[in-house]
């Protein structure tokens, strides 16, 4: 029986000896490489073509999810499961708009993730337990009559500091400003540069500015 090859994507050897380890011992599944960060997932993905990937959402360098839609765009047929710690609805949309397959969190026990790589690799989409709720839930709830906000993927917290940045804010300015830790401000930094598929504070302000954020007097 031919094996399916697994491209794991993640930035701590901890978590990547653990999933190596896992399918080492299953039969019907082998390593085809292992990737520390966004770029190299990107190009390893182009190179080796594996059938699956599971890669972290948070990947230094390009985001799993910036990684998920180059891949994709190249390389349709992949599978692509996308591992991180958070269960947040957010990141479970982005991954899926991204063309992601299959979502787990990191504490999914062995039978999950061997599950999910064989689902994936038949073309299937699966998710854990726990975002499989969260996703029966969002889709059963009644649809809002208010219009859609600008980056719906956005918290209403990220918007704000979004729009701050557009306006040419530091994180200093904005955790001032906002009575924030600059250290809380770095955090929705970062998720906001995730969720918009931006590899840079620099691109998130053209992606702010080209939806009209930014215009107003400071």
């Amino acid at each position: 029986m031919e094996r399916i090859r697994v491209l794991l994507a993640d930035d701590h050897p901890f978590f990547r000896d653990g999933l190596r380890a896992l399918l080492e011992e299953t039969s019907d599944m082998e390593v085809a490489a292992e990737a520390t960060d966004g770029d190299e997932v990107v190009a390893m993905a182009a190179e080796l073509q594996p059938d699956v990937i599971l890669i972290d959402i948070k990947m230094p360098g390009v985001s799993g999810i910036e990684a998920t839609r180059r891949i994709l765009g190249a390389i349709p047929h992949i599978g692509i499961i996308v591992v991180t710690m958070y269960e947040d609805d957010d990141f479970v949309f982005s991954a899926m708009r991204a063309g992601a397959r299959g979502h787990l969190l990191k504490g999914a026990d062995r039978d999950d993730v061997l599950r999910a790589i064989r689902a994936v690799a038949r073309g299937d989409a699966i998710f854990g337990p726990a975002i499989a709720r969260r996703l029966i839930g969002f889709f059963a709830a009644p649809a809002s009559p208010s219009p859609q906000p600008l980056f719906p993927d956005l918290t209403e917290r990220e918007r704000e500091i979004l729009q701050l940045i557009a306006r040419g804010y530091s994180n200093a300015d904005i955790a001032g400003r906002l009575y924030l830790s600059p250290k809380t401000v770095r955090n929705h930094v970062s998720n906001i540069l995730s969720k918009l598929q931006v590899a840079s504070r620099a691109e998130a302000i053209v992606r702010a500015r080209e939806a009209g954020l930014g215009r107003e007097a400071p």
